[in-house]
């Protein structure tokens, strides 16, 4: 039997249990097996997945992301956030600004820190990825999916579809507590549904004024969660596609577990996520 050093942290409540391969060396068994081993609260620790902290080549360092069904993620705003903070109260990394490699690109990611706490983390996650090819989403044409009358299962949907390195089918509600969140989820989100032939990551935006959106989602490869930072960006590049928000200002974005702000930069063409990451707890997870 063998040991593997774990921190468990929480971006909202999005929760994940962390493995820093950059300051120690392990050699670690089958990863999407391991994944949902750590992720089963009866048997492991209990998490939404799995991840990993390794060296890159072509940034500060690099994250890998594993779903709790063992699938890996290409991006996680909640855990960019989390991985700023260990990297940096950790000694990984001794800028307040730095680079992270990811599946889904690099992206930037700057700390605040009070003494050498990080209390809230900005992350640029790039330009949004707005192409029916981006997502992937089944038609004809490369054109942006906004607001798109889309039929599932027989009922009509209107639906934005928005990519910040993870894949969001996005929908507007008058009242997010009606939302058809475990009906459409599960339905889209694992690659079952013609329309999404990868699966996709589904979001209910719940508008309550130009600076305030409420949303729900479900993930794919996790189902409902407390909170999803690329999932969050995307809700707020939506909301200003259909003209219900503007570029430039900071959006609030409610969620399950907390608030995030998102900003949509009008020069760089770029979203910035901004909220804060905590420390759960850490120990050893025995294999």
């Amino acid at each position: 039997m063998s040991q593997i050093p774990f921190v468990k942290m929480h971006g909202l409540g999005n929760c994940y249990i962390y493995v820093d391969l950059i300051s120690q060396k392990l050699e670690l068994p089958g990863l999407p097996d391991l994944a949902r081993k750590v992720s089963n609260p009866f048997t492991g620790i209990g998490s939404d997945g799995l991840i990993l902290m390794v060296p890159s080549d072509a940034a500060d360092l690099k994250m890998r992301i594993f779903n709790k069904d063992g699938s890996e993620g290409k991006n996680c705003g909640n855990g960019l956030r989390c991985v700023a903070k260990y990297a940096y109260e950790r000694g990984l990394v001794s800028k307040k600004k730095f680079h992270i490699e990811t599946l889904g690109g690099i992206v930037t990611a700057e700390v605040h820190v009070t003494g050498n706490t990080v209390d809230q983390v900005t992350v640029d996650m790039g330009q949004p990825h707005l192409n029916r090819e981006d997502i992937p989403m089944a038609g004809e044409g490369g054109a942006p999916v906004i607001n798109e009358r889309v039929t599932i299962d027989g009922k009509n949907y209107d639906l934005t579809a928005v990519s910040m390195g993870n894949p969001h089918a996005l929908f507007f509600v008058d009242d997010i507590e009606q939302a058809p969140i475990a009906e459409l989820g599960p339905r889209l989100a694992d690659g079952d549904h013609p329309l999404f032939p990868e699966g996709v990551n589904v979001g209910f935006i719940e508008m309550k004024n130009p600076s305030e959106l409420v949303y729900r989602v479900w993930e794919r490869g996790s189902g409902m969660t407390q909170a999803c930072g690329t999932g969050a960006t995307a809700a707020a590049v939506a909301a200003i596609l259909n003209q219900k928000a503007e570029k430039d200002a900071n959006i609030t974005v409610h969620l399950d577990g907390g608030d995030l702000v998102i900003r949509w930069d009008a020069q760089s063409g770029h979203a910035f996520m901004t909220g804060p990451a905590e420390t759960v707890c850490e120990g050893n997870f025995f294999v």
